[in-house]
């Protein structure tokens, strides 16, 4: 095993909370592997950089030599997480759980090492509790310390309702702690007070508490909001390598190391010396951008996928050249042609009013030349179109077909 000071170092580098520290520490000294824990709900399918942050601290436990446990919560899938939630989460069918969990995994062994993962499901324990057992862990909780959650409190106050079943998912998750007997469990920092209850479980049923460590929400492109497919500022695990690097060139430079820490592979000293360089002027932002894009896009693909795209980056933003494989689209012809309709249908826009807003704010191009509708009706002859590139925004093109 690594010396413990070494293995803090690259345990804390980018965390939010390490709840408490000193625990961690004393853990790490006992020179064995520790037992880390993550729990997921299979509530959607397809995972975005910022769903990869805790997968990324996990890989670093694998790589330290110690054993990652994946709880899929098929059974807690059925509650639903109501951590940040304003409403009850509608529950999902046990098929619509088997489907998103399948792909997750496939999305998550892009990063974690598949034969040094423990995969487990917490129905395997949750399931065949009886009534009786329910009885006795639901002993272990007061009301008033589940109510101590901010979100719950929220609904409280503004008259919400808060099902009964929601109040026992932090039990259900605590659960899962002392089943696989975690020394360690991972969460978003919105995840706090459910790894929380975990080490309080486990201390009262007489097991060595749990130490909690929270990683900060990661924010999306537009650098605001966190990542969210919702908001149309993800870089998607499944995204091509062109789509993805053009992505990360488009985060503010002001989130640059936070990617570097929470997006990447690299070391945690070579991170420190790219910040000093950074802050010294020696290395210039967007060399240092691109680098940051290359990791990602070869840690989803590989280094010549990344070298690649790269170099179509650079087509189309450095020479202003348009890229060299361009998708068809296949468009019902019309004659005039309602514009929006046909970003729509090409992929280019989600809606037609995301089309017309793009097309408006001059962000539409028909072979590269900004589309000008002086009458207003977004309606084009079809010549217009009909086997010309329409590109939508800086990396969204298609060449329209019949």
């Amino acid at each position: 095993m690594h010396p413990a000071s070494e293995q803090m170092k690259t345990i804390s580098s980018g965390v939010s909370d390490i709840v408490p520290a000193d625990a961690m520490e004393a853990k790490l000294s006992q020179d064995r592997p520790l037992v880390i824990k993550l729990g997921v709900d299979p509530t959607a399918p397809d995972l975005h950089l910022g769903h990869a942050v805790p997968l990324r601290k996990l890989r670093q436990f694998q790589d330290l030599g110690h054993t990652v446990v994946l709880i899929i919560g098929d059974f807690t899938a059925l509650i639903g997480d109501p951590s940040g939630r304003s409403t009850t989460r509608p529950a999902l069918t046990p098929e619509e759980i088997e489907a998103n969990a399948a792909t997750y995994m496939e999305q998550a062994f892009k990063i974690l090492d598949r034969e040094r993962t423990v995969m487990r499901r917490n129905s395997e324990w949750l399931g065949p509790l009886g009534f009786s057992d329910i009885l006795r862990l639901t002993s272990q909780f007061t009301v008033a310390r589940i109510m101590e959650r901010d979100d719950f409190q929220k609904r409280y106050r503004e008259g919400v309702g808060i099902s009964l079943h929601e109040l026992l998912y932090p039990m259900a998750q605590a659960y899962d702690s002392v089943a696989i007997k975690s020394d360690v469990e991972l969460g978003g920092s919105d995840q706090l007070f459910n790894l929380l209850a975990g080490r309080e479980l486990m201390e009262k049923l007489g097991l060595e508490p749990q130490v909690c460590l929270t990683l900060p929400l990661l924010e999306g492109t537009d650098g605001v909001q966190k990542m969210s497919k919702s908001y149309g500022n993800y870089i998607g695990l499944t995204d091509a390598a062109g789509e993805m690097f053009g992505k990360v060139m488009s985060i503010p430079d002001t989130l640059m190391l936070k990617y570097y820490r929470l997006c990447t592979a690299l070391p945690v000293d070579e991170i420190e010396a790219l910040e000093a360089e950074l802050d010294e002027g020696t290395v210039h932002p967007n060399d240092a951008k691109r680098r940051l894009a290359r990791e990602i896009v070869g840690l989803y693909h590989d280094p010549g996928a990344a070298a690649e795209a790269e170099e179509a980056f650079d087509r189309v933003f450095k020479h202003r050249e348009m890229p060299v494989e361009i998708p068809e689209a296949r468009v019902e012809r019309a004659d005039p042609v309602h514009l929006p309709a046909v970003l729509k249908s090409a992929g280019l826009a989600s809606t037609t009013s995301e089309a017309r807003r793009l097309i408006d704010g001059g962000a539409v191009k028909i072979d590269g030349e900004a589309v000008d509708l002086l009458d207003g009706t977004y309606d084009v002859p079809w010549e217009a179109v009909a086997g010309r590139v329409l590109q939508a925004g800086k990396r969204r093109y298609a060449r329209i077909v019949e």
